[in-house]
């Protein structure tokens, strides 16, 4: 009662009226108000204090600015709905409000033209690689998965999230047995870890319906033979993915990270994907990196017939 007193109250003044049916619809800031109502901004300050006071609008801060918005509850937005139609400047107010709305998005608009051409080369906010694959991973169906070359499982991990099973396979005792680790901590059920060599993978034929190597397959001894081993544990139908190095002249990886190959030209992998049995085969540059020894990454995918 004591609420929709103060209510009342408010609506009784005109100033204050106008002021709310405009909160209602958006959150505004004193510098917006002004501009619409064409009041000056101590009026509207001591209007927006008092309606504050009557608990009628709330203030969010956003940045520099201070916006204001309507904080009631459905019977006061209904109180207001039938005292607006006594305001005679509504139509003007609901005008000057429709041009304040499009001055935003022109200033956002205005944002997004002056970045165009170096979106990609910009900090964005919220915008990340992991994200989107995120988001990418929840439009995939379930699946049974080997990450074939899966090293600390940190794939593995983002596939689990929809598949049905995933393998983790690695050569490396030790980075089975910390995947392991990883696995039983973050509480996962359908990741089983297994030791075994890309080129003797240690599932059965036609156990999976997806055979990924994610910067595995340039440590493979023989690759074409680790692409046969994708093809023969693979479903009919099923995808054969590869993200590996473009073909590069960067010898030292042969000692920093332990690579037998430099990468893999487009023909190249199309070659090895077709003797392996794989068709419609597809692959593109995803990324090059911007400094130095400035290497580019492969996206190949192809299906067993």
């Amino acid at each position: 009662m004591a609420q929709l007193l103060k209510a009342l109250k408010s609506l009784a003044e005109e100033s204050r009226l106008r002021i709310l049916r405009l909160v209602v619809r958006e959150e505004l800031s004193v510098a917006e108000l002004q501009e619409i109502l064409g009041m000056g901004q101590s009026r509207i300050s001591m209007a927006l204090s008092q309606l504050r006071q009557a608990e009628l609008v709330e203030l969010r801060k956003s940045a520099q600015k201070n916006l204001y918005r309507f904080s009631g509850d459905e019977a006061l937005r209904e109180l207001i709905a039938k005292a607006e139609q006594d305001v005679p400047e509504r139509c003007a107010d609901d005008d000057a409000l429709q041009l304040v709305l499009r001055k935003r998005k022109d200033q956002m608009r205005a944002y997004f033209d002056e970045l165009a051409g170096r979106f990609g080369k910009d900090y964005v906010p919220g915008r990340s690689w992991k994200a989107l694959a995120e988001m990418l991973l929840k439009l995939l169906p379930p699946m049974t998965i080997a990450d074939i070359g899966a090293g600390e499982g940190t794939l593995s991990l983002l596939l689990s999230q929809r598949a049905v099973k995933v393998f983790a396979i690695d050569n490396s005792e030790k980075m089975v047995a910390y995947g392991r680790e990883v696995v039983a901590r973050a509480n996962v059920e359908n990741i089983e870890y297994l030791h075994g060599d890309l080129e003797e993978i240690p599932l059965p034929d036609a156990s999976v319906d997806l055979a990924l190597f994610s910067q595995s397959l340039h440590h493979a001894l023989h690759p074409s033979q680790a692409l046969a081993e994708a093809h023969r544990i693979l479903r009919t139908g099923g995808r054969l993915v590869v993200l590996d190095l473009q073909r590069h002249n960067f010898e030292e990886a042969r000692d920093l990270y332990a690579d037998l190959w430099l990468g893999f030209g487009q023909a190249e992998l199309a070659r090895m994907a077709s003797d392996a049995g794989f068709i419609d085969f597809e692959v593109a540059t995803v990324h090059r990196e911007a400094d130095a020894p400035y290497l580019e990454t492969l996206l190949a995918i192809a299906r067993k017939a």
